[in-house]
């Protein structure tokens, strides 16, 4: 029995989120880390959480990952909470190679601007998004977007979150003319997320080859837990490289969150807790393992979070400590 920490990806980013951060010591001392790293990089704007700031989609990436790593610290090592297996979504993933020991905090800040730069340029000069399609399997958005998708307005799978929800990466006009298609076809819902680029597509290929080159000049850590990778959905044990790896293709290749989903169980994972900001992971996992404890710390704090992930796992409770939100 174990606990997996899951960690979102980019469209659950929202204005203020850095204030809303554990005020623990371990999530002080992370964060002031982390915001004299970000100092240090170019371009980066002060506050990184403003509206007119997380537009861009490399602030919006590193403001996640900083709000990711500085609610783990305070999850892990000032509640004490067991970590098994680490899951990101997409930008997610960094977070998780981080926690997981394999990434230092201030090279994935570092990468992830190289990350969000290059999403950018890949998607310069055009207007680009994502969409999430719920009540369609994959062969069926598969065949839409074939049908609907053209040279000029291209259509990729990008996630397959779930057996019937598939996020796709567009032109915006290819989008749109999915959305009226759609219907048709049998899709129940099609949601446009709040990015500005295609990622997990092959459009981004660029962006993979400046990731795996920034990535080998990394030194690595010794990999502390399970890391679950979006190229595969497979486990990654005791394997550092293999991760930088996951993380440098995972920008051209879909996210196989739904595969690591149905995997969790059968390597034992009872519980899974989502890092803030949201709830969308846990959803997601709750539909295919309605058996296994699944909770967001946004939705009940970590006091009881950690709680309820111990009692699943059957871990003896941590000591009582009072976390405090930052003003």
């Amino acid at each position: 029995m174990s606990i997996a920490l899951l960690f979102p990806g980019q469209g659950s980013q929202y204005e203020g989120m850095l204030q809303d951060l554990p005020r623990t010591p371990a999530a002080a001392r992370t964060y002031r880390q982390a915001c004299d790293t970000l100092s240090r990089l170019h371009g980066v704007p002060t506050p990184l959480d403003s509206a007119a700031a997380l537009r861009s989609t490399t602030n919006a990436q590193l403001a996640l990952h900083v709000a990711a790593v500085v609610t783990a610290r305070a999850v892990i090592d000032d509640h004490g909470l067991p970590v098994d297996a680490v899951a990101g979504h997409s930008v997610g993933a960094f977070a998780a190679a981080v926690v997981a020991g394999v990434l230092g905090l201030d090279d994935a800040l570092r990468i992830l601007q190289i990350r969000g730069a290059g999403m950018e340029r890949a998607c310069a000069g055009g207007s680009w998004t994502m969409a999430a399609v719920g009540g369609l399997p994959r062969s069926a958005v598969q065949r839409l977007l074939d049908e609907v998708g053209t040279r000029t307005d291209p259509l990729w799978i990008a996630n397959i979150n779930a057996a019937d929800q598939i996020v796709v990466s567009g032109t915006r006009t290819a989008i749109e003319t999915l959305r009226r298609h759609a219907p048709a076809a049998g899709a129940t819902a099609l949601t446009v997320l709040k990015v500005a680029v295609a990622s997990h597509c092959p459009l981004q290929a660029d962006t993979a080859h400046a990731l795996a080159d920034a990535l080998a000049g990394v030194r690595t850590g010794q990999q502390r837990c399970a890391y679950f990778a979006n190229t595969t959905g497979r486990r990654i044990l005791h394997a550092p490289r293999a991760v930088l790896d996951d993380l440098a293709q995972a920008v051209r290749q879909p996210v196989r969150w739904y595969d690591a989903v149905r995997l969790m169980p059968e390597v034992g994972i009872t519980a899974t807790v989502q890092l803030s900001p949201g709830h969308a992971l846990t959803h997601l996992v709750s539909r295919e393992n309605p058996s296994m404890t699944n909770v967001a710390l946004d939705d009940i704090g970590i006091t009881a979070a950690v709680h309820r992930a111990r009692r699943a796992a059957g871990s003896p409770p941590p000591a009582t400590r009072t976390t405090r939100r930052t003003p």
